[in-house]
């Protein structure tokens, strides 16, 4: 199925005699055992809004991402979420569209500044399980009608509702960047910095460890953006911040390698390509080397990267280890596994007992025959 417009989607929908798999761009199919006649939004395609002036973008669910971001940097702005590029990572073709970034709550390095995607996004459009055409939100930030429904989307994967319609707001791109390198780091003294610049008030809009980095070496990464005069001087200060920590600092400056550098962790290009199992984990900063030290010892060739300060851990492990089993307080999310793995770990972390009863009753009230994604999360 692939409606041309709202009225069709809704139409199929409440027509369906079975189990839909909403599909955007098929860039993001991460989920296991979801079954369905398959439903592709790709035919929603379009740019419907754009005021730079308002810092404000709608765009139909089908939108390509990058024709989103060509729009945007023709004003100088871009989507302050920095989302990832799933596709190296998972090994899939496609296309990644605006609508599934929304649903998956698809959110980069620079969540520790500015936000998830949930948090840039404004207004929603889209058709429940009963085939009905809801509106939820605006297109500023102060009209905030039904603000929380907009926020429950982002990261829903589909299972409340198909997405017809994003309000998003943007941001200009800053005048310049800079990325402060410590070589040399092990794990616990590099969180100890990352938390150290983000503690500090230079408003840091990247915090990324890589044990192996680029060039082969342990290369802690704290990114600064703004204002030409303000970036030079946060450098200073973050490097005056860092002289005791026994690092190798270094300074990076042209534009084009801050952001090759920073795309390289977003699209975690360390484990693209690989033939293990890659898991996201949420934990406390912390708590994040102990952790990794502990499955060293088990398994001594893991791949790690740490983003958000350490917040998000990425891991790449042999096949079919559950690292839901090694007893850490966060969450666990299978990325990239085969499908028996799925089938057996599944995708999502399991929720505990009171959310998992309220995530029940959105459902039923929004999709009360159970036909989106049945089976994605549980």
């Amino acid at each position: 199925m692939k409606p041309e417009n709202e009225a069709a989607l809704a139409e199929m929908v409440k027509t369906a005699q079975g189990p839909i798999r909403i599909f955007g761009g098929g860039t993001r199919d991460i989920g296991g055992p979801t079954e369905g006649e398959v439903l592709s939004v790709a035919g929603l395609s379009g740019v419907s809004l754009y005021e730079p002036g308002a810092l404000t973008l709608v765009a139909q669910a089908g939108t390509p991402v990058a024709e989103i971001e060509s729009v945007l940097a023709a004003e100088s702005q871009r989507l302050a979420f920095e989302p990832m590029d799933h596709r190296a990572l998972l090994g899939t073709s496609g296309t990644p569209t605006i609508g599934g970034v929304v649903a998956a709550n698809v959110s980069g390095p620079r969540r520790i500044q500015v936000g998830a995607c949930r948090d840039s996004l404004l207004g929603v459009r889209f058709v429940d399980g009963q085939g009905r055409i809801l509106k939820n939100g605006g297109r500023v930030m102060k009209n905030v009608t039904g603000y929380d429904l907009v926020k429950l989307m982002a990261g829903s994967w589909g299972t409340l509702g198909v997405l017809s319609e994003v309000s998003l707001k943007v941001q200009a791109v800053p005048e310049a960047s800079a990325c402060v390198l410590l070589y040399g780091l092990e794990e616990t003294a590099a969180v100890d910095a990352m938390s150290a610049a983000l503690g500090s008030p230079y408003d840091i809009s990247g915090a990324a460890h890589a044990p192996i980095g680029i060039d082969g070496h342990s290369a802690t990464m704290i990114r600064i953006e703004g204002l030409e005069a303000s970036v030079a001087y946060r450098v200073e200060k973050l490097k005056a911040l860092f002289a005791g920590a026994g690092a190798e600092i270094h300074v990076e400056r042209a534009p084009q390698n801050v952001a090759a550098g920073w795309s390289w962790v977003r699209d975690v290009a360390l484990m693209q390509g690989g033939s293990g199992d890659v898991w996201r984990l949420s934990v406390k900063p912390s708590d994040a080397p102990g952790l990794v030290a502990r499955l060293r010892e088990e398994h001594p060739d893991i791949k790690v990267l740490y983003d958000w300060g350490g917040g998000l851990v990425w891991i790449e492990t042999p096949a079919g280890r559950d690292l839901r089993t090694t007893g850490f307080a966060g969450h666990a999310t299978l990325i990239r596994a085969s499908e028996e793995t799925r089938r057996t770990l599944r995708t999502f972390h399991p929720e505990p007992t009171p959310i998992a009863a309220i995530t029940k009753g959105l459902r039923a009230r929004f999709d009360p025959r159970g036909i989106f994604n049945p089976g994605l999360m549980g």
